[in-house]
């Protein structure tokens, strides 16, 4: 690996033990065995190597959304129980112990102290929301228009944020799979009404 490569990993276990505000230019080079000097050259900053560090982790959780084996996702795409197993396999990473979504937390809460490090992460919003309609929809991500990652898309992104901060923030009362489905249910029930 190159000094790109070993500050990324750096700046991953950094963000992992110590979060965002907490880790310093110095925990990543200890960390990573490269130079002060590389952060700058290869990613301009910290707080840019760590948005990239974080969209790192985050990318990777990918393949924990789809499940496997007999937990994967068997369901047919859009349907309401296709809707309940993605959301089941995404729920059970924020039922992790250190998982990593406390770091949106903190992004949210710090937002303004850390304004590069959102900059960077808000681009990646619309990605992840590409990311998420397959999963739930069907289909090829890079299929997905940007209308519809904009749409759709931010539906589900904010749906995830707000299971990260009530599971973060009191896990015995976050709600389930089973919850969020029945609640969709009576969405599409009431919206049937009209």
């Amino acid at each position: 690996m190159g000094h790109r490569e070993d500050l990324l990993e750096g700046a991953k276990s950094c963000l992992l033990a110590k979060g965002f505000a907490r880790t310093t230019a110095r925990d990543i080079v200890k960390e990573s065995g490269t130079n002060l000097a590389s952060i700058g050259y290869h990613y301009g900053s910290k707080d840019a190597l760590l948005a990239q560090a974080y969209i790192a982790l985050v990318e990777g959780m990918g393949d924990a959304f789809e499940g496997d084996g007999e937990a994967g996702i068997t369901a047919e795409p859009g349907s309401v129980e296709r809707f309940e197993e993605v959301w089941s396999n995404i729920i059970a990473t924020m039922r992790e112990p250190g998982s990593i979504w406390r770091l949106s937390v903190e992004i949210i809460a710090m937002g303004d102290q850390l304004p590069e490090v959102r900059d960077h992460l808000a681009l990646a919003q619309r990605e992840a929301g590409r990311g998420l309609i397959p999963l739930l929809m069907g289909g090829r991500e890079e299929d997905v228009t940007d209308e519809t990652a904009d749409t759709l898309g931010m539906f589900y992104v904010t749906l995830m944020t707000g299971l990260i901060a009530q599971w973060t923030f009191d896990p015995q009362t976050a709600p389930g799979a089973e919850q969020l489905t029945e609640g969709l249910r009576q969405v599409i029930a009431a919206a049937g009404k009209s």
